[in-house]
């Protein structure tokens, strides 16, 4: 796996590149992104080779090291990677390709400049790109940013676009456990037999005034980044696992929805 690890990101070179602008916060996003997936890639990087020197002869089996160890044989993933980590329930071998695949998505993202379509289970911190989105939209319309929220569309598109939204940004990575999304009627449904989750399509989250919001009737479904639906809070107020409610157009009652204990996940566990 070490070969398969890429550099460091200079968060210098991506400053100068991409500089903190009044009118675009996805600048500060990208970049505070990429310090948090720095500290994951140097303790897994640190840990592989430790283990692989120790494995050896060539240094020291500490603790830490055991443990990682213990766990690549066993398949999971070592406490050491989940303390610096986000969360997730995956085993060690689907790990390592998330893992590998966020860090392509901003590497892209540094190479190519922001995407059309926003890949919103790649982030470490969901809630501070959704912020980002959501401070640009109040400050280019001079609106205090506590008057404004998302509204939600779901689009025709599955994965790709040809250009971005008006305003507001386009996301997809999102899954639903417990219901589909019919596309022919572009409503919340039931799930086909045997099939335990739905990729949602391509959303556009849409900033628009709180005073102005008149859903048709709609499902208030959770987002979580992970099947345990659980976490703790941080200091900031935020919870961990959950990220936000979505609204999805549905002619039956939420309450139905919630006995079905439907969500969105971010992502899955294998």
């Amino acid at each position: 796996m070490m070969s398969r690890l890429p550099r460091q990101y200079d968060v210098f070179e991506v400053s100068q590149k991409y500089p903190v602008q009044y009118y675009n916060s996805m600048n500060t996003v990208l970049k505070q992104e990429l310090i948090r997936y720095n500290r994951l890639l140097a303790v897994v990087r640190r840990t592989l080779h430790g283990v692989h020197m120790a494995a050896q002869g060539l240094a020291i089996m500490s603790a830490e090291l055991e443990e990682c160890n213990n766990a690549f044989v066993k398949g999971i993933v070592p406490g050491a990677w989940k303390s610096k980590s986000y969360p997730s329930m995956k085993s060690l071998g689907s790990y390592v390709a998330d893992f590998l695949s966020r860090l392509k998505f901003l590497q892209d993202w540094i190479d190519e400049g922001p995407p059309l379509v926003f890949w919103i289970s790649g982030f470490y911190f969901t809630q501070s790109f959704l912020t980002g989105v959501l401070q640009n939209y109040s400050r280019h319309n001079k609106i205090p940013i506590d008057q404004v929220h998302f509204e939600f569309t779901i689009t025709s598109m599955e994965a790709e676009c040809d250009e971005p939204p008006e305003f507001g940004v386009y996301c997809k990575g999102l899954f639903l456990e417990g219901a589909r999304w019919n596309r022919e009627i572009m409503q919340l449904d039931e799930s086909y037999a045997k099939i335990l989750f739905d990729t949602i399509p391509i959303i556009w989250f849409k900033p628009a005034l709180i005073s102005n919001f008149n859903p048709p009737p709609s499902y208030f479904c959770p987002i979580y980044k992970t099947s345990e639906r659980k976490g703790v809070l941080a200091t900031t107020g935020h919870s961990s696992n959950f990220v936000m409610y979505i609204t999805l157009r549905s002619d039956i009652p939420q309450k139905h929805w919630i006995n079905r204990g439907v969500a969105s996940l971010t992502q899955l566990d294998d």
